[in-house]
């Protein structure tokens, strides 16, 4: 965690979280945007950018753009690629802002949206969730996002609208809650939901992906929902115990009835495709009670290592730079 004071009096009051990962063709188009909108809202504000472990270009423009307005533009630099929710609790942990609102580069989230997120912030929100509104998104992706938000909400009870949207709005009370927790993996809109005590959603504009392509493919999309279900809900696992509890009944009941055929009937040769079908049902339903108990084996596992969960190579900032030369910090 960060150990670089925060001095209220000469903190802006929004820091704006942008985490970046390959996105050199996206950046040269949302530069000309952001700050502009974060200029005309008169009121002192950083951005802070996290360098991903990007591949391409994309730290070259970060620090370019950094020269550009060196007072309000700080560049986290990672030593790897360490995922979103990692990039943007960095950047939490080094944010001086009264209120945070994290947003994606690809500017499938447009910036002009930054001020009704920060009025519902002054306005006494603690957390600002968002839904998109008009998707331009293939219809895959929009059905697939509408079955998961209501199967992860039913799951968690978190009543999220969207929880793929990350452009979302924080008061630095429930940032600083976030801070606390040292979690290897978690989904930030919904554990920011579960410190929040004033939230509210808000529709935003959604826009069509115009360069590079998404970061989310189909396995780490079902990877960051496996990680929503079972950091926040042991709904997974209790119904796992009750179906096997259920087919255990079942069986037994089964294997009575099959007991009392054979003494009556005597030895038969029917029914031999049928056990077999049910013994495959019932091998299928003991691999995935052990891939739900795996989950959370694996979040206690990654947990009990107590490795980093990331490492900021360097930051790029007026303040004096607190790393050693060549050092890195870790979170």
């Amino acid at each position: 965690m960060s150990t670089e004071p925060r001095d209220p009096a000469s903190a802006p009051l929004l820091s704006v979280v942008i985490p970046v990962y390959n996105e050199e063709e996206s950046l040269p188009r949302l530069f000309p945007r952001l700050m502009p909108v974060l200029e005309a809202l008169q009121k002192p504000y950083e951005v802070i950018f996290v360098n991903d472990g990007s591949r391409d270009g994309s730290l070259g423009l970060l620090l370019a753009h950094r020269d550009r307005f060196p007072h309000c533009v700080r560049v986290l630099d990672f030593n790897g690629n360490f995922g979103q929710h990692m990039a943007i609790l960095a950047a939490f942990e080094n944010s001086r802002g009264r209120y945070l609102i994290t947003m994606d580069a690809d500017l499938q989230n447009p910036p002009e949206e930054i001020p009704r997120i920060l009025a519902e912030l002054e306005a006494g929100h603690d957390v600002v969730g968002t839904y998109r509104e008009n998707r331009h998104d293939p219809l895959f992706r929009k059905v697939a996002s509408r079955i998961v938000n209501k199967f992860t909400n039913r799951i968690t009870g978190l009543g999220l609208k969207d929880y793929g949207c990350m452009l979302r709005g924080y008061d630095r009370r429930v940032v600083d809650y976030i801070n606390q927790c040292q979690e290897t993996t978690t989904f930030l809109p919904a554990l920011a939901r579960k410190f929040a005590t004033h939230p509210v959603e808000i529709a935003v504009g959604h826009a069509e992906r115009e360069q590079g392509a998404s970061k989310y493919g189909l396995y780490r999309l079902i990877r960051l929902n496996f990680d929503l279900m079972t950091g926040f809900s042991l709904v997974p696992l209790q119904a796992v115990t009750m179906l096997g509890t259920l087919v255990s009944f079942l069986s037994s009941v089964f294997a009575v009835f099959l007991l009392l055929r054979r003494l009556v009937l005597g030895p038969e040769v029917e029914g031999v495709f049928t056990l077999l079908a049910l013994n495959f049902f019932l091998m299928g339903i003991t691999l995935l009670s052990i891939g739900i108990a795996g989950e959370y084996v694996g979040r206690i596992y990654l947990e009990v290592r107590r490795r980093p969960r990331f490492l900021i190579r360097k930051i790029y900032d007026d303040a004096k730079d607190p790393l050693s030369p060549g050092g890195d910090r870790r979170g």
